[in-house]
């Protein structure tokens, strides 16, 4: 990436260029999954204030495979139990002169501040309720794979978008590649003035039917100060999606963790067309590509050419 873009801290720091030299990069490592030397000698620090299974453990795996050293630091256990500040926990860290930090906060512009205490470079693995960019690359990537393409493809959006970065980081993504979107979702989980984003917005359930992709969204309960919605049941019964609004030929993505029988029916999350273990795979190799992207110094034709080229096995 040019120096201006030496963090992933939001899909606005990529233009369309940058997103399919990511997703080119992750398709090499799709084709072998042999540790590559392109980060040895090189530091990855993942620091996650929030809980997490897929986004932690594939950044763990992808440095690895990537040949650098990894360590990961959760908010509990560490010093910040005893009262440290985000920033003092950060001059730690980067005292031991790491290449990446990787951190996940609650809070909206976390990332975009560790960036500006620290000489490593900075990916956003999730801040707040703002954005969490490599998700929204993955999706991009496990969409491609499944249909073959990206441009004019049609996603619709289900579910709590308010509380969502996935959704703001997506709609982003999608708007970058020549797809669009579609959220959709009770009108106290759609957040005023989301259309800038470059998306259309639905109250309308049936909303769903002409899209390519239903991409359903997690009920965040955990970050709900107030009543969103009357019940749980009532929303599974009126927004979940189930097997009878979901026509033929349809795709199914869920970013994880699931909520089934919530905002999506267990019979309905196992089904042929759903694409979730897909995103999880997806993750690792998607990953690899920003981590090795962003620490790489080479140029962007040279880095393709390492991607590229088959490892020699002795």
């Amino acid at each position: 990436m040019p120096e201006a873009r030496r963090h992933l801290l939001s899909i606005a720091d990529l233009e369309r260029a940058d997103v399919e030299r990511l997703l080119a990069a992750a398709r090499s490592f799709e084709d072998d999954s042999a540790t590559r030397p392109l980060l040895s000698w090189r530091s990855v620090v993942n620091l996650f204030y929030e809980s997490s299974t897929r986004t932690l453990a594939s950044f763990e795996l992808a440095a690895r495979r990537l040949s650098a050293d990894t360590s990961s630091i959760r908010a509990a256990g560490s010093s910040v139990d005893k009262g440290e500040s985000l920033k003092d926990t950060i001059l730690t860290l980067s005292a031991y002169d790491p290449d990446v930090i990787v951190v996940r906060h609650p809070s909206i512009g976390a990332a975009r501040l560790v960036a500006s205490w620290t000489d490593a470079h900075v990916v956003n693995a999730g801040d707040g309720k703002h954005e969490h960019p490599t998700q929204a690359l993955l999706d991009l990537y496990t969409i491609e794979r499944a249909l073959g393409r990206l441009d004019g493809v049609h996603v619709a959006i289900v579910g709590d978008v308010l509380h969502s970065r996935v959704a703001r980081s997506l709609v982003r993504a999608l708007g970058l590649v020549g797809a669009r979107a579609t959220l959709v979702g009770p009108p106290t989980l759609l957040p005023p003035g989301i259309e800038a984003l470059g998306c259309a917005v639905s109250s309308d359930i049936g909303a769903i039917s002409n899209a390519d992709v239903i991409y359903v969204l997690r009920m965040q309960r955990e970050r709900m100060e107030d009543a969103f919605v009357p019940s749980l049941r009532e929303y599974a019964a009126v927004w979940g999606i189930t097997r009878e609004r979901v026509r033929p030929g349809q795709l199914l993505m869920h970013p994880g963790p699931m909520n089934r029988g919530v905002e999506i029916d267990a019979r309905i999350a196992d089904c042929s067309g759903a694409l979730v273990v897909d995103q999880v795979r997806a993750g690792l190799v998607v990953r690899m590509a920003v981590l090795a992207d962003l620490v790489d110094d080479r140029t962007s034709a040279e880095l393709e050419h390492s991607f590229a080229e088959p490892l020699e096995v002795s």
